[in-house]
């Protein structure tokens, strides 16, 4: 089994490689999805957060009010602390599941946005950067996401500066091109990750 840490700054298009390697035949274990998955309703995580946080967090419907969580954690770095060490090890937990679930020749890839910023590149055979140029991010997140330029910089900000994911890259994707420029560069990055696979 050959593990992979895929990330990319906001608006680098990670979310697409990722499709596509999961096309490809890569196992994709992302790591968003799954902290969505381990507070969802009638879960122990969701009943931590609550007892930790208050039934104000929960919305009419019975669902985390993902908002008003925000609110209290983003302000507080003590409870943004205290919401990761209810989620993190859930999720931790649920990742190291579906990885062994992949099976002893698999590609794995964990599709993981804050990589760089938890210094997680140790636990990965490969990490694979998805790079594009601040102003194609800032360009995208605008256009296809409907972010205002502030709200934009602000998200890309809170990251990793892009020198400090290249640090840990093993292989880079240029993604500051159209979208045709972005297969041919994933199938080969496939390729090269089959064949250390193969090696292992």
């Amino acid at each position: 089994m050959l593990k992979v840490g895929l990330t990319g700054g906001i608006g680098a298009g990670k979310s697409e490689v990722s499709r596509l390697l999961a096309g490809y035949g890569a196992v994709v274990v992302d790591a968003d999805r799954i902290a969505r998955e381990v507070v969802e309703p009638g879960t122990p995580g969701l009943a931590s957060v609550v007892e930790t946080f208050g039934p104000g967090v929960l919305a009419a419907d019975g669902t985390l009010d993902r908002p008003a969580l925000g609110a209290i954690v983003f302000a507080d770095p003590d409870r943004l602390a205290a919401l990761n060490a209810i989620v993190h090890p859930l999720v931790a937990a649920r990742s190291a599941e579906q990885e062994r679930a992949a099976g002893p020749d698999a590609v794995v890839v964990h599709d993981v946005p804050l990589l760089t910023e938890n210094a997680l590149a140790p636990l990965y055979d490969v990490v694979v950067v998805v790079d594009a140029a601040p102003e194609t991010q800032l360009d995208r997140l605008v256009r296809l996401r409907g972010m205002t330029p502030s709200d934009a910089r602000a998200r890309m900000t809170a990251q990793a500066a892009r020198e400090q994911r290249l640090a840990v890259a093993d292989l880079v994707i240029d993604n500051d091109g159209p979208l045709e420029e972005l297969e041919p560069q994933v199938r080969k990055v496939w390729a090269e990750l089959k064949e250390r696979a193969a090696d292992r």
